[in-house]
């Protein structure tokens, strides 16, 4: 927890905040509904914001456009999108944190990667068996865990042609990564539930999206 001194009738009160680390694709990072493959800007209200803001926890944020939850070849130009190599880097770079939220498997959907529903849920099992690792855990002085399982694709926008056939995926996704968070004793939200991507590329949040999954994390973790 980070320490913080507040000053309450001339003396300092020693406050503890949690701290909360948000891990990611571009969801997390904020990137908004796209309408061309070139405009990256980023909404300043993101979800792990909103969060933040009504939790009152310090914030990491690690959202990196185009990470995946399944392992990339290491000798791929693409290796730096690997979700566990950058979740590794993460853990030994960051913290001590008290909370792990991880938000991923959306950019696995598309056609080029070939994985289905069940092989990204593996990806994510291996992120979660890094993250509960004796040794991570001792590093951070323990730390719980959220899994999010992303509002699923819809195949309309600027990205059919990559997430052609994600939909199906999508929908299988969820109650796997329900069954995951379970047997790995971590708490599970299904942000489909609550909010839905933008219909401008069919993968991405809009600022209403990124305020109802910011509000809906913060009940689960409150």
């Amino acid at each position: 927890m980070c320490a913080c001194a507040a000053k309450a009738k001339g003396f300092s009160v020693l406050i503890m905040k949690e701290t909360i680390l948000c891990f990611g694709d571009s969801n997390t990072h904020g990137t908004p509904p796209m309408v061309s493959r070139d405009h990256h800007p980023r909404f300043d209200r993101r979800w792990p914001v909103v969060m933040a803001e009504i939790l009152g926890c310090e914030l990491i944020e690690d959202g990196l456009p185009g990470r995946t939850a399944c392992q990339l070849i290491a000798t791929s130009a693409d290796v730096h999108l690997d979700g566990l190599l950058g979740l590794r880097i993460a853990l030994a770079s960051q913290g001590p944190i008290d909370r792990l939220v991880i938000m991923l498997g959306t950019n696995d959907l598309q056609n080029r990667h070939g994985k289905t529903a069940a092989q990204i849920a593996s990806g994510i099992a291996a992120l979660l068996s890094h993250a509960h690792m004796d040794e991570t855990q001792a590093r951070h002085d323990g730390f719980s865990t959220l899994l999010i399982a992303p509002p699923p694709v819809v195949e309309v926008g600027t990205f059919v042609p990559e997430f052609l056939g994600g939909a199906v995926k999508a929908a299988e996704l969820a109650p796997l990564l329900r069954e995951l968070a379970a047997a790995w004793g971590a708490d599970f939200l299904d942000a489909g539930a609550h909010m839905a991507v933008d219909s401008v590329d069919g993968t991405h949040f809009d600022e209403a999206g990124h305020e109802a999954l910011g509000v809906a994390v913060a009940r689960v973790l409150g």
